[in-house]
């Protein structure tokens, strides 16, 4: 499974569009792939460059974790489908995989 580039690597690229360089610019000097760069482009309209999840799969993680964790510890016992009704409600949508998947690791859950 390839790997994300370093958080560094991405600030450098960001920084160096910023400066004026073309996304192919930026690709040949730090020498990634021009299609890379695209990814980095939100970067620098949204602030962030952390690396997003490999194989598509949508986290939880950028949804607003204060409510979902606050949810998850007022009501313990909700299923994953209520908890995705909760999400729908506030126009988020995702699959019952994905709430597990940002429950456990907003709650530190281990899996067996």
């Amino acid at each position: 499974m390839p790997k994300s580039y370093s958080r560094d690597l991405r600030e450098r690229v960001v920084r160096s569009m910023e400066a004026g360089a073309s996304c192919h610019e930026a690709a040949a000097a730090f020498e990634v792939p021009s299609s890379a760069i695209s990814g980095l482009r939100a970067g620098r309209q949204t602030g962030s460059v952390a690396a997003k999840l490999i194989g598509g799969k949508r986290s939880l993680l950028d949804a607003p974790q204060r409510w979902l964790l606050g949810l998850v510890a007022a009501e313990p016992d909700l299923t994953m489908d209520e908890i995705r009704g909760r999400l729908r409600a506030r126009s988020i949508r995702v699959s019952a995989s994905s709430v597990w998947r940002s429950t456990h690791i907003l709650t530190g859950a281990r899996s067996c």
